[in-house]
């Protein structure tokens, strides 16, 4: 299975000059949050494939005018052919606004969580806005990852876990981290990984 990861920024290649033909083998979409709602829109009407999106700290306008065609994962365990997929979106808490969270309440929406991911044994992708913490978090507290995201990944393992909100282009990022048994990769701009 294809998965085209986006996060952060719209990407130019993909929205100016869209070309079928590169994207056709497209099984799934993720958002990784802080895009536009239209520019979500436009990739599920021209890439023949679901999307599922978790907000990032920027996406206010989602609640008024959430992007179409699209589902939000955000607070649940979703199951797309066979792979058990959770969501929860934002950043840490640092200065009020909405999609924001304390170490604490991102816990507590993790703990809400744990039925379902027990029920279904796991899960094998995480999808998230923030990084885990000293996992291709940032030093300032905007961009400082969850200690919460550690302890999901210690304890069940996915093969995958997928972030944004850290762009590439701030000093020293990587795209991709090994962890353990899970591969991390920063979904900023769009990537393409094999599932």
């Amino acid at each position: 299975m294809k998965i085209l990861l986006l996060s952060d920024v719209e990407s130019k290649y993909i929205w100016d000059h869209f070309d079928g033909e590169k994207f056709k083998d497209i099984d799934l979409v993720i958002s990784c949050g802080d895009l536009k709602a239209q520019y979500l829109s436009f990739v599920v009407t021209m890439i023949k494939a679901p999307l599922f999106y978790v907000h990032g700290n920027h996406d206010v306008e989602y609640i008024t005018n959430p992007p179409e065609g699209c589902e939000c994962i955000d607070d649940k365990l979703v199951i797309y052919k066979g792979i058990r997929i959770v969501g929860l979106g934002g950043s840490k808490y640092y200065n009020s606004d909405i999609f924001q969270y304390t170490e604490l309440q991102m816990e507590m929406r993790i703990a809400k969580l744990k039925p379902r991911i027990w029920w279904n044994k796991g899960f094998d992708i995480l999808v998230t806005h923030a990084p885990a913490y000293s996992l291709g978090d940032g030093q300032d507290l905007c961009h400082k990852g969850f200690k919460a995201f550690n302890r999901l990944l210690d304890k069940y393992q996915p093969k995958y876990f997928f972030h944004g909100h850290v762009h590439l282009n701030y000093s020293n990022m990587q795209r991709i981290i090994k962890y353990k048994n899970t591969t991390i990769i920063n979904a900023y701009n769009y990537y393409i990984v094999e599932y």
